[in-house]
C-alpha cells in the first residue's frame, strides 16, 4: 500500500497493491497491521457502513461532534464518486478548507479522514456502492452537517446543481458560518 499525506493535516490517501491476471484482480481492502505500520495510526475501526446511490445523489456534508466524532476510512466498491472533505477543526490552520477526490472501483483509492472533518460524496454513476469504516459508533444526537452549496466553502462539485439529488435532511443543513453556534 502506498500512503500519501494530504494538504489537510491528518488526511491520507491510500493506494492498495492490486494483483491482476486473466481471472481478474485481488487486493486487500484493509489490513490493520499494514495500516498501522504505513500510517503510524493505531485506529480501532468498529463499524462498517455501505450505501448504494444513483447518479447525482449527494450525501453530505456530514460529521459527528464531541466525543462521538468519527475517523473514517472510505472507498468506492462499485462505480465512481466525487468525494469531499472539509476541515472543521476551529484550531486548525486549514480550517474551512476542503479537498476533493475522485474515488472509483478502478482506481481503488481510499481516504483516511480524521476526526474533525465534514465529509460528503456525489455519485457519478448509477448503482455506486460506497463503503467506509468508522472508529466510533453512529450517534444521532451527535450528528451535524453543512450545506453542500455553502457560499463560504464554494465547493466545485463538478456536476450540474439542478441534477443533484439531496435527502430532506441534507437540504436543511446549516451554513459553515453557523458552525459552533
Amino acid at each position: 500500500m502506498i500512503v500519501e499525506k494530504l494538504r489537510l493535516e491528518g488526511c491520507l490517501s491510500l493506494q492498495p497493491r492490486v494483483f491482476k491476471d486473466e481471472r481478474g484482480s485481488f487486493f486487500e481492502s484493509f489490513n490493520k497491521r499494514d495500516f498501522k505500520e504505513k500510517t503510524g495510526l493505531d485506529i480501532n475501526f468498529i463499524q462498517d457502513n455501505q450505501s448504494v446511490s444513483s447518479k447525482g445523489v449527494l450525501r453530505g456534508l456530514h460529521f459527528q461532534k464531541g466525543n462521538k466524532a468519527q475517523a473514517k476510512l472510505v472507498q468506492v466498491v462499485k462505480g465512481r464518486v466525487l468525494d469531499i472533505i472539509v476541515d472543521i477543526r476551529q484550531e486548525s490552520k486549514t480550517f474551512g478548507q476542503y479537498l476533493s477526490f475522485e474515488l472509483s472501483e478502478q482506481n481503488k483509492i481510499q481516504l483516511f479522514i480524521p476526526k474533525g472533518f465534514a465529509h460528503g460524496f456525489l455519485a457519478l454513476e448509477d448503482d455506486t456502492v460506497f463503503s467506509y469504516k468508522c472508529d466510533e459508533y453512529y450517534c444521532k444526537n451527535s450528528e451535524g452537517g453543512i450545506r453542500f452549496d455553502d457560499p463560504l466553502l464554494n465547493i466545485d462539485w463538478q456536476f450540474p446543481e439542478e441534477e443533484i439529488v439531496l435527502s430532506d435532511k441534507d437540504k436543511s443543513l446549516i451554513f459553515f458560518k453557523d458552525l459552533g453556534k
